[in-house]
């Protein structure tokens, strides 16, 4: 590794280490797939596509390299990527159900192999030398942009839920602080390529951050009800179980309200009603199973 600015130094060795962090924060997710010896209920699309972001900078950085420049932090940490990443994918392939594990492989081969190894030949035969590094590195920015967009989706879940059950603050904090160290980093080696996207990252971190912030203590509320949300999940099963018993009642339709008295009142009467009726065709059956005995 070159000589570099302690600046330079601190910022690359920062970002390795809250890097390594952020890649390792998966680990419980995993922990609670080999407890319960299934992936069901679980995507492997981040870490697929984390494994391609790795693929891609290190392809990068190994181009840089050729033109003598530094790119030591890019390839430590994405190396330790591609391998944490790789893990991940295989042990959710072990436990996942049929239909998720064909889906991953279908997406691994598109994106991970046919897709990298198509853009690796066409940026080798098709262009050269400093071009090559420069459409490469357009693509890892176009691609790290996608990257941080994805947290939109989050964003407006959290807004439209109002909790942050699915968006930890560590995580947003360091992913927060891993895009101002990389942002400084690519700003003092003047690789806008790094520098860029992490704008962007460091946006949404603090979008995230203030968004837990606001909606933290809304949880809270929410559990102040258990008995409503327990109530009407044992209203969906008895509509359930009276549609195969008794298919020519009518399902009762709730319309959520916020003064939900009367309509507890009128499911509960419901469900008396439909458990009554339920009960006589039982008993409808059973002297019929009788009778032809």
């Amino acid at each position: 590794m070159a000589i570099q600015h302690p600046l330079t130094l601190s910022f690359g060795l920062l970002g390795n280490i809250i890097s390594f962090l952020v890649f390792l924060a998966p680990v419980p997710t995993f922990y609670t797939i080999y407890k319960r010896k299934t992936a069901e209920g679980f995507q492997a699309l981040p870490y697929v596509i984390a494994l391609l972001s790795s693929m891609l900078y290190i392809y990068y950085a190994l181009l840089k390299e050729e033109f003598k420049e530094d790119a030591t932090f890019l390839i430590t940490i994405n190396s330790f990527g591609c391998v944490v990443e790789t893990l991940y994918i295989s042990l959710f392939l072990f436990y996942a159900p049929k239909k998720a594990r064909i889906s991953t492989l279908t997406l691994v081969f598109l994106l991970n192999l046919f897709g990298f190894g198509l853009m690796m030949l066409l940026t080798h035969f098709l262009a050269t030398g400093e071009m090559r590094l420069k459409i490469v590195g357009w693509i890892c920015l176009v691609f790290s942009l996608s990257v941080f967009v994805a947290p939109l989706g989050v964003l407006r879940r959290v807004i439209r839920t109002k909790s942050v059950e699915f968006m930890p603050f560590p995580l947003s904090f360091f992913l927060t602080l891993g895009a101002v160290t990389w942002f400084f980093y690519g700003l003092l080696i003047k690789d806008y390529n790094i520098a860029f996207p992490n704008i962007l990252g460091f946006l949404f971190g603090i979008a995230q951050m203030v968004l837990y912030i606001v909606y933290k203590n809304t949880k809270k509320v929410l559990e102040e009800q258990p008995k409503v949300q327990e109530l009407s999940e044992h209203i969906i099963d008895v509509v359930k179980i009276s549609s195969l018993v008794c298919p020519e009642l009518n399902p009762v339709v709730l319309q959520p309200t916020l003064d939900i008295t009367n309509d507890m009142i009128e499911a509960v009467q419901n469900i008396i009603v439909m458990a009554e009726k339920t009960e006589e065709a039982k008993e409808a059956m059973d002297i019929d199973a009788s009778t032809k005995v």
